[in-house]
């Protein structure tokens, strides 16, 4: 199986975010998924090991703050790779409170949902939640939402463990997620410092020797 045709599905990452006596938590989903229109609903799934997992299902409440392209790494680590039980994430994250008190980040995002837990369903490592939408706020064309494969090519992010995302197969040990692309005309290899080569302009030049991306080859 060819786990890199997962990275083709077009969806984003996000930050959902609970309340627990009167202290905000939340994590990093990329699985929210329109189910239906009428009612409006949404499916996210969260691993039984998250803190924000146990909120979620005594708060019964949840905002979904779609992350845009710029939004800061520092962000998407602190949510990310650390738990809600002993950190408190929104800290040196601002955010602004909902109506009903849930988090809606200040800065770096390009949209939100304020949700109401509906139901949810046990899977072998993770919980389906189905949340119903009941205020939505988009912010205006010149936000990108950023994408799984953006976050992973562009801004190389890496994915813990109890992602339901695929990792890049370094990440797993294996061989290197892309391959080498070498300037056949200087023999410079591209670092990947600007992100994924594929993604790169198409006036961009070798460093090397300054040629065309067309002369570059794989290595």
């Amino acid at each position: 199986m060819n786990i890199s045709t997962f990275y083709d599905l077009t969806y984003g990452m996000f930050i959902l975010g609970t309340v627990k006596d009167g202290k905000h938590t939340g994590c990093v989903v990329n699985t929210v998924v329109q189910i239906s229109s009428e009612p409006h609903l949404l499916s996210v799934s969260i691993h039984h090991n998250n803190y924000t997992n146990s909120v979620l299902k005594e708060s019964r409440l949840a905002s979904v703050n779609i992350l845009a392209q710029g939004a800061s790494m520092d962000v998407i680590r602190a949510f990310g790779f650390q738990s809600g039980r002993n950190t408190n994430k929104f800290e040196n994250v601002p955010f602004i409170p909902t109506a009903d008190n849930l988090p809606v980040l200040e800065d770096g995002i390009c949209g939100w949902f304020e949700c109401r837990l509906l139901d949810f369903f046990e899977l072998p490592k993770s919980t389906l939640f189905i949340l119903e939408v009941f205020e939505a706020e988009r912010l205006g064309d010149h936000f990108s939402p950023m994408t799984y494969a953006y976050y992973q090519m562009m801004m190389r992010g890496s994915v813990p463990k109890n992602a339901p995302g695929h990792r890049l197969p370094e990440e797993e040990g294996g061989a290197p997620a892309e391959p080498q692309y070498v300037c056949s005309i200087c023999g410079y290899t591209y670092d990947g410092s600007e992100g994924a080569f594929e993604f790169l302009p198409p006036g961009w030049i070798c460093p090397g020797c300054r040629a065309q991306k067309s002369a570059f080859v794989i290595k």
